[in-house]
């Protein structure tokens, strides 16, 4: 067997994952500080309010946390129809038409008023949704970029398997993890710095993100992989 080099897609590149990561923790300190305390990100916490107020009684409080998590649904769903219709598409790779609409839906939300804070939050988990469905490995390492439960279940998990085998591919694999979790926290840093500089508008950074992610993704990485002598 020897080895030959194959261009690959970027899009499970490592710099790929570091913007979008970025772009998660950023999200979800920009949703929480400038748009009504609410974590759009993810849509666990939505669902335990939705299921408090419904207990209540509180039918309409309860249809405001309803609102986002269908808006999540809808954002994985069409994902995966322009992942039909685009997969085969040689100018441009159908993940990179996803960061576009997140670029658009972005700018939307950057000059939505206050008193749209519940639009702008589904904004954001729509293309949350998005994001989450279309970015799924670095690496080969599945991993998620607008959340972090997960990130560090496998790290850990890793972890831990390193210490029982001292396999230092288990050790590289959960050392990636943990270094999404920092950078995700990191963004969560600057989304919480530009969002008191800027309130409501500071959202516009991440198309910045965005836009060197989409270009990065137009670069061939090269890949290893075998072949029969």
């Amino acid at each position: 067997m020897m080895k030959k080099k194959r261009h690959g897609q970027m899009s499970e590149s490592i710099p790929v994952g570091i913007i979008l990561a970025i772009v998660g923790g950023y999200l979800d300190a920009y949703t929480y500080n400038a748009r009504g305390h609410v974590f759009a990100n993810a849509q666990t916490g939505n669902m335990v309010l939705l299921g408090q107020n419904l207990s209540q009684g509180q039918w309409m409080e309860g249809i405001q946390y309803l609102i986002p998590i269908l808006a999540f649904a809808a954002g994985i769903y069409i994902v995966e129809k322009i992942k039909e219709r685009f997969q085969k598409n040689t100018q441009i790779h159908w993940r990179q038409i996803i960061v576009l609409i997140e670029i658009i839906l972005l700018l939307v939300v950057g000059v939505l008023p206050q008193s749209l804070n519940l639009l702008a939050n589904v904004s954001v988990s729509f293309l949350c949704a998005m994001q989450v469905e279309s970015f799924r490995k670095v690496k080969g390492n599945v991993y998620a970029t607008t959340m972090c439960t997960g990130n560090l279940r496998s790290a850990t998990e890793l972890f831990c398997a390193y210490r029982q085998t001292k396999n230092p591919e288990l050790k590289k694999r959960s050392l990636q993890y943990y270094g999404i979790i920092l950078v995700f926290i990191l963004g969560a840093i600057l989304g919480v710095v530009m969002t008191r500089i800027f309130h409501d508008r500071a959202v516009l950074f991440c198309c910045i993100f965005l836009a060197a992610g989409f270009l990065v993704m137009f670069i061939k990485e090269d890949i290893e992989g075998e072949e029969a002598a």
